[in-house]
């Protein structure tokens, strides 16, 4: 369960360590990256102090510097932000509302803002050993896995622990929240980057997204480590990449703002990868197949409800062991102990950290009291994420029965469909569609769309648009003995339909509610 915090008054606190700098300093910033635009004259007010840097009309303050951004913006939003005190404007293209407001153009905005915003909190990852993720499948996992072992090695030295922004929550020392975003707009990432720094959280583990790198959100982020999991296809779509090619080459930007990189000789493309990564300081690199990698698993093995290896790194050798099912989740391990072993983090911190770690909505496991049924409750979203999931449950729950329920989001990510349906229809017995934030689209749609991977081999998915009704029959009319996976949601408590999210109960409470029904006969 989430706490939540009061983000207005963690927001006094930052602002009270916020430098206050003159316009002049950011027009500078501007020009030494070649971002100023036309032939505009000097703004009058350059030697003004910037109390703010603000892209939303509603937070503006006397003395705001205004950024105009985004496809949707509106000249309304500028004449507000100015109504409440914004005294100078950056913009792609001058605005009628502005008025006599000065306006500074330029010729990347999304460049612009991650600059400004980096500028304005006072540069806060340089106080801070931050650790960026990025990949296809394993993003969120493996951070908690990073947080786990530098807590536990922090923590016995009596020191406060991490904080993380995540897919799943925000938690940056003073807020704590659900994440709205896998990695944050500049300014807020910028903002949670500065509570960081005035918690005395010192580390900080973040997910990069590919749409982040691409677009500038990161710009200004300096990385300690920076880690490359996997490349799979994701996120292709007319509003998101173009194609695969654009897709893997936003995720290599992140190697350009890395002191260290932790690269996974395993995945696809490696050698592009390592070639990327070259241009950091350092490359630790982790694999289970080559055992020349800085950091080697060998002899994985489940035991239990744990999953249980061998690791040799450049400082020592020993077991290792995770609390989490999932024989997959070896690599996401492999990579934490790489980013443990830049940092020089003791075996037993790291031995500690990935028994405890737990990920909410990540290989939950609930089983029925006779042990017929197991279910497994995971965010598998994507086609490579599903098929690695579903692998694995067959490998771990030999013969039994293996249902999977999903679905995909509605209006983007149109190439998870065949990625999920293959998946599916290679390696499910039994398949269950429903909805998974359909947004634009009908439920029944995208199902239909599913089932066209599903049927060239040989394979009909039962389609039930309430996923709340697909999970109760998914565990209710399996045959014993069996395994379940709900996938695409995890802890998610909102369904993005139509008219906008709405609440839903997470698909682990769901799962145990149905488990009680069965055990009660």
């Amino acid at each position: 369960m989430l706490r939540y915090t009061d983000t207005e008054s963690t927001r006094v606190v930052t602002d009270m360590q916020r430098p206050r700098l003159p316009l002049g300093d950011y027009y500078q910033l501007l020009l030494q990256h070649g971002l100023l635009a036309g032939d505009a004259p000097l703004p009058t007010v350059l030697e003004r102090t910037v109390e703010l840097v603000s892209c939303d009309s509603q937070k503006v303050i006397p003395g705001t510097l205004f950024l105009c951004k985004g496809a949707a913006f509106k000249g309304q939003y500028l004449a507000d932000a100015i109504q409440r005190g914004a005294f100078a404007y950056v913009s792609e293209r001058p605005y009628e509302e502005g008025g006599d407001v000065p306006c500074i153009l330029v010729r990347d905005i999304r460049t612009a803002m991650g600059l400004l915003a980096d500028h304005s909190h006072g540069h806060p990852s340089g106080r801070l050993t931050i650790t960026g993720i990025t990949g296809t499948k394993g993003k969120t996992t493996t951070a908690y896995y990073i947080k786990s072992i530098v807590d536990a090695w922090r923590t016995g030295q009596g020191l406060r622990e991490s904080a993380i922004l995540s897919t799943i929550v925000t938690d940056d020392g003073l807020e704590r929240r659900p994440a709205k975003l896998t990695t944050p707009e500049p300014l807020d990432l910028q903002r949670h980057l500065l509570n960081a720094v005035t918690a005395g959280s010192e580390y900080v583990t973040m997910e990069f997204s590919s749409q982040a790198l691409k677009y500038g959100r990161v710009i200004g982020v300096d990385l300690a480590c920076a880690v490359f999991l996997n490349i799979g296809e994701d996120h292709i779509s007319p509003v998101e990449h173009p194609d695969w090619a654009d897709y893997f080459a936003s995720k290599l930007l992140i190697f350009r703002q890395a002191r260290t990189a932790c690269v996974n000789l395993d995945c696809d493309h490696a050698a592009d990868v390592q070639e990327a990564a070259s241009v950091c300081q350092r490359v630790v690199t982790f694999s289970q197949r080559s055992a020349d990698a800085d950091v080697y698993a060998s002899d994985v093995r489940k035991v239990g409800h744990t999953i249980r290896f061998h690791v040799r790194t450049p400082r020592y050798e020993g077991e290792l062991t995770l609390g989490m099912p999932g024989l997959f989740n070896v690599e996401n391990a492999l990579a934490a102990v790489a980013v443990a072993e830049a940092y020089d983090i003791p075996m037993e911190a790291v031995e500690q950290g990935l028994r405890q770690a737990a990920v909410p909505g990540r290989m939950e496991h609930y089983v029925s009291a006779d042990g017929q049924v197991s279910v497994i409750v995971d965010y598998a979203h994507n086609g490579m994420s599903l098929e690695y999931l579903l692998r694995s449950a067959r490998t771990e729950y030999p013969g039994r029965e293996l249902t999977v329920l999903f679905g995909c989001t509605g209006g983007k990510g149109i190439d998870r469909r065949e990625g999920m349906g293959t998946a599916a229809g290679a390696l499910a017995d039994r398949i269950l569609l429903t909805e998974d934030d359909p947004g634009p689209e009908e439920v029944t749609d995208i199902c239909a769309d599913i089932q066209r991977y599903l049927t060239p081999f040989g394979k009909v998915g039962e389609v039930i648009p309430d996923r709340e009704e697909a999970i109760s029959r998914a565990i209710l009319n399996c045959h014993t003995p069996a395994v379940v996976v709900l996938a695409g949601k995890g802890c998610e408590h909102l369904q993005k339909r139509r008219n906008g999210p709405e609440p839903c109960v997470p698909d682990g409470l769901l799962a145990q509610q149905v488990l009680d029904r069965y055990d009660r006969g």
